[in-house]
């Protein structure tokens, strides 16, 4: 039953009439609002979606599209990188992660230079594969570093209460786990480039539902609408979010109606809800944002990373000489940052924003660059 809908979803000439209708819709909205809308779709995933269907080329005479701080890898701040090198670096430990991480750069390094320096780091695809390691290594400790929004922090939380009651007691969780509304918050309480509309992560609000974006209407007076990942998803949502722009509506909209609920996933956010709690903490380009990370509650201290093996204070060291703070705010585009496609590269990148497959300059690179 799904494959048949990804296929509707999927189908080029369904695609082709929508494009056609989104066109109409957006040279509408701009005789409306008097210019050309700027609309910045949050979610890393739809930057690469919007590029490597074209849409974005095919669009860029009605709709100025900003890419936002949406993916995880990205806003993970220096600091956390020099601390998971860090740990490391400490005797017999065992370091499991996604692939992303291993090449953020920290102040001198990365994870992936630490590990040829000896350190014994692994690439998983997820939290129970390092589960599985810390059951074959029982006399070492392993710690997995946990990054993602609400998306992934479900499955570490249901890792962990595994971990609890199979007796798994070397297994630790070094959570940057992050919630994506604190973001938005902090986003548009800041001096930011005129936008009209808000295209919201759809794989997100699988979790959290519909519901508790209607912050964005209410407080900021701002039009959203969350959207899939297809480019019939894409087109379906822009063509939401110019009606209700266009009629001032008092509620986000849910153009991703397949796959989220007004509530979202209720056992996911209980689990998440038992371990953790919202702490203050820091994003790359938007600095530290109030109850924006998850970490462990306190009752649950022998399984955190940071109780466990506590280490000294890291300085905030040197920033990177890129721009990717300010492409996260979608106060500049990949294209004007000097080092983009230059010094920064995917095989030496600077930045974050060009290590992610769902960071800005990445996919610009990938789609967007002229040669």
């Amino acid at each position: 039953m799904l494959s048949e809908q990804l296929k509707r979803f999927r189908e080029p000439q369904l695609a082709r009439q929508m494009l056609d209708k989104v066109k109409k819709s957006l040279q509408e909205l701009q005789a409306h609002l008097g210019y050309k809308a700027t609309f910045m779709e949050f979610c890393g995933t739809h930057t690469a979606a919007f590029s490597r269907t074209g849409l974005r080329e095919e669009l860029k005479e009605d709709v100025n599209l900003l890419s936002g701080p949406g993916c995880p890898v990205c806003v993970t701040a220096d600091s956390h990188i020099d601390q998971v090198i860090a740990y490391s670096q400490l005797p017999n430990v065992i370091i499991t992660t996604y692939g992303d991480m291993v090449k953020v750069p920290g102040t001198e390094k990365t994870l992936q230079e630490q590990k040829a320096c000896g350190s014994d780091v692994r690439i998983v695809y997820s939290s129970l594969e390092a589960l599985e390691i810390a059951k074959k290594n029982s006399n070492r400790p392993v710690i997995f570093i946990g990054v993602g929004f609400e998306t992934t922090t479900p499955t570490a939380a249901m890792t962990l209460r595994k971990a609890m009651e199979e007796g798994v007691n070397n297994f630790y969780l070094y959570s940057l786990h992050k919630a994506t509304a604190p973001a938005l918050q902090a986003l548009f309480s800041t001096n930011l480039p005129n936008i009209d509309g808000i295209l919201l992560p759809g794989h997100v609000a699988i979790i959290t539902g519909r519901r508790q974006w209607d912050v964005i209407t209410k407080d900021y007076n701002l039009q959203g609408t969350i959207a899939g990942f297809e480019a019939l998803d894409l087109l379906i949502a822009l063509e939401d979010l110019c009606s209700r722009i266009q009629n001032s509506s008092k509620q986000v909209g849910n153009a991703y109606g397949r796959a989220v609920q007004e509530e979202g996933n209720i056992i996911a956010r209980q689990a998440m809800d038992h371990l953790f709690e919202l702490r203050d903490g820091p994003w790359r380009g938007l600095g530290t944002i109030s109850q924006s990370v998850y970490k462990l509650k306190k009752e649950y201290k022998a399984y955190d990373a940071e109780e466990v093996f506590p280490l000294p204070s890291i300085p905030q060291g040197k920033p990177s000489p890129c721009l990717c703070g300010e492409i996260l705010k979608g106060l500049k585009k990949p294209f004007e940052c000097p080092l983009f496609a230059h010094r920064c590269n995917p095989i030496r990148p600077q930045g974050p924003c060009m290590v992610s497959h769902e960071g800005t300059c990445a996919i610009y690179y990938k789609y967007e660059r002229t040669v």
